[in-house]
């Protein structure tokens, strides 16, 4: 009985994934540091038949030296380079998607910040998926995935809590909020599939 679920629940994906518009778009994925937003972004992507997984953090990482951060004592230029890595991932996602590839950027972006992305984001048309467990299970996944690869996400006082503090500031009337403490990251993307409508930016 259980192997005749799955594979129907494994057909049914497939399904899905064939019965995908062809039409190119943009998803922002964002959500609280070790919410899944790597993971799933990038199953959403690969749910495509020409999909492109952009992660935000690169833009600060291929800065080989001089790159500052949120907490930096210099904060005009920390909110320079910050407005630069989120320009910078905007600009990627529509080039991208004006040759034809659905195009899933994740990162870590809330409150206006989110709103001026999608702005800067001239295409249509455009989703944004706000990923927010509940942040005992962000403090769980954090814990486990520092123990198995050793990726730190917190640190210097910035907690899970604090970080929801920083994600709950973005509009609530805004794309699709899920909470995903019970989701496999599966489960996910076929929720955000699923629910598509809510997530489309108008």
């Amino acid at each position: 009985m259980l192997a005749h679920r799955s594979s129907k629940r494994v057909l049914g994906r497939a399904m899905a994934w064939c019965m995908l518009p062809a039409m190119a778009a943009v998803w922002l994925i964002t959500g609280a540091q070790a919410s899944g937003k790597s993971t799933v972004a990038d199953l959403l992507a690969r749910r495509h038949e020409r999909g492109v997984h952009v992660r935000g953090g690169q833009f600060y990482r291929w800065a080989v030296r001089g790159w500052v951060h949120v907490g930096d004592p210099d904060a005009a230029e920390t909110r320079r380079l910050l407005d630069l890595r989120y320009r910078l991932s905007a600009v990627v996602a529509k080039e991208y998607c004006d040759s034809g590839f659905t195009t899933v950027v994740q990162d870590n972006i809330y409150g206006p910040d989110v709103e001026r992305w999608l702005e800067a984001v001239d295409v249509a048309p455009r989703y944004l998926v706000v990923l927010r467990p509940r942040v005992e299970v962000v403090e769980a996944r954090d814990s486990d995935r520092r123990r198995t690869t050793g990726k730190v996400a917190y640190r210097a006082g910035f907690t899970p809590a604090i970080n929801d503090e920083h994600l709950a500031t973005t509009r609530r009337d805004l794309g699709l909020w899920l909470d995903t403490s019970e989701h496999a990251p599966d489960d996910t993307v076929d929720a955000i599939l699923a629910r598509a409508d809510e997530a489309l930016v108008r």
